[in-house]
This record gives C-alpha cells, sequence and structure tokens, in this order.
C-alpha cells in the first residue's frame, strides 16, 4: 500500500496557507488514483494539515483511510482525549481510522498515556492505536500497558537510504504482526537526486522496468509484507509517479541487487 503523508503541506511547524489549494488538488488527485490512506498530525503546520485532510474528504463518498498522530507533549491522560477531540473536529470526522503516539515521551507514564487511548476507541473516536518512531523495547511497553487493544503500527523513517528499522524493528513488527509505515520513503528527495555506484544499480533496474527511480524505490519497501509507506507530494506530476508504484513487482534479483547495492 502507498499512501499520502502530508508532512509540509499547509507550512511547517507553523501555517502557511499559501498553498492550501495546490496540496488538496494533490491529495484528491492520489485518492482518485487509489491512494486511500492519508496520513496527518496535530503537529503538521500547528493543526492546519488536519484542516487541509479534512477539506479534502469533505463530501467524498469512496473509502478514505485517515491516520493522525497526537504530540508528544499531549501524553497525558485529558491531553490525549483533547488532542484527538481537536483533531476530529479539523478533519471533519467522527472517527480516525488509526490515532498515533507521534514519538516517545518518557516524562509521561505510557500507562496513563494508553489508558486515554483506549478510553478514545471504547468511546469510537479512534478505531485503531499506533506508534510512531518507537524502538522495540518501547512498542513493548506500549503494548503491556494496553488492557484489551492490540498495537497495530509502528511510523518510521525507511527507505534504501535509511535501513535502520531493519535491524529489530522489522523482524519484531513481522513476529508481532504490526504493520511498519514506512516515512520519507524517498529519504526527502535525495534518492530521486543521488549519485554513485549504487544509485546506478537503481537506474539500470528502473531502466528496464521502464519505471523511474522513485518508482523502484517505494516498490523495494513494498517487498516486505509488513510495510506500508506514504510518500508526500505535492507536484501532481509526482503523485501520479508515486500511484503507479504498486501495480508491479519487482522480481526477487532485482529485489536482492537493489538490496546488496544500497546495503
Amino acid at each position: 500500500m502507498v499512501g499520502l503523508g502530508t508532512w509540509g503541506l499547509g507550512g511547517g511547524m507553523g501555517v502557511d496557507s499559501s498553498r492550501d489549494d495546490d496540496a488538496t488538488e494533490a491529495l484528491r488527485l492520489g485518492l482518485d488514483l487509489g491512494m486511500k490512506m492519508i496520513d496527518t498530525a496535530e503537529m503538521y503546520a500547528a493543526g492546519h494539515s488536519e484542516e487541509i485532510v479534512g477539506r479534502t474528504i469533505q463530501g467524498r463518498k469512496d473509502f478514505v483511510f485517515i491516520a493522525s498522530k497526537v504530540s508528544p507533549s499531549h501524553f497525558s491522560y485529558d491531553q490525549v482525549l483533547r488532542s484527538a477531540g481537536n483533531s476530529l473536529q479539523r478533519l471533519g470526522l467522527k472517527q480516525i481510522g488509526l490515532y498515533q503516539l507521534h514519538w516517545p515521551n518518557p516524562r509521561t507514564p505510557i500507562s496513563e498515556t494508553m489508558k486515554a487511548m483506549e478510553k478514545l476507541v471504547r468511546d469510537g473516536l479512534i478505531q485503531y492505536i499506533g506508534v510512531s518512531n518507537f524502538s522495540v523495547k518501547q512498542m513493548e511497553e506500549a503494548q503491556q500497558a494496553l488492557s484489551r487493544e492490540q498495537l497495530v503500527s509502528n511510523q518510521v523513517e525507511y527507505s534504501l537510504l535509511d535501513r535502520s528499522a531493519e535491524a529489530e524493528i522489522l523482524p519484531f513488527c513481522k513476529k508481532e504482526q504490526v504493520t511498519v509505515i514506512a516515512y520519507s520513503p524517498l529519504a526527502q528527495g535525495r534518492i530521486p537526486k543521488g549519485k554513485g555506484k549504487s544509485f546506478k544499480v537503481l537506474d539500470e533496474i528502473a531502466a528496464s522496468l521502464g519505471n523511474t527511480r522513485s518508482q523502484v524505490a517505494l516498490n523495494w519497501l513494498l517487498r516486505h509484507e509488513s510495510v506500508v509507506t506514504i510518500p508526500k507530494a505535492i507536484s501532481q506530476v509526482h503523485i501520479r509517479e508515486n500511484a503507479t508504484a504498486f501495480d508491479w513487482t519487482l522480481s526477487v534479483k532485482q529485489y536482492e541487487q537493489l538490496s546488496q547495492a544500497f546495503a
């Protein structure tokens, strides 16, 4: 699955509405092309990213899976509930599909945070509980703090250029049936622009398939059965490119060549 990331849409840490129309059009195009998951966060553009997502999905009759995140500074029981309510309002939804802890926060007991997350599930305000940027130990602690629900995902940086998730997180998630949501799958633009021996291998494989570097890099991630990915794009050309990265499959040989080239 290739979804739609939203970091940078509507601003960085503050609001910048100058390209809101472009952002909305890009997300709508992605949805129309079959990218049915949008990932956002209350931290993105100080909540404005969620407002853009809400505007995008308003009135759509097709299925769209929305994921958002609560900021680590809001991990106390009451703050989690308040943040979820604010996100639902900005998104224009009655329920968020996946609600994630954005980063670990050791200053707030995970038991308190997860108690609030389970209340949100019980009240029907969120469907699933996930985490982001958590280590294996932190995932285990998060799961142990849940009394009824299962941790369903961990969103981490993962790409051909950042393979750190493969050491512990990916094997653990595969064993525990936890989905890895790979963010920055194109290494924040470094894969399309990279040079060197590794990229020559990538270019050769892309040329043999009639695809682009980005499409091959995304498809490489999807060879892992536990992985989905959420590239962010505002260019309609890039949206179309990303949307055709998952309707074909690298051969075993091509996958291994890329894995070795970028080891």
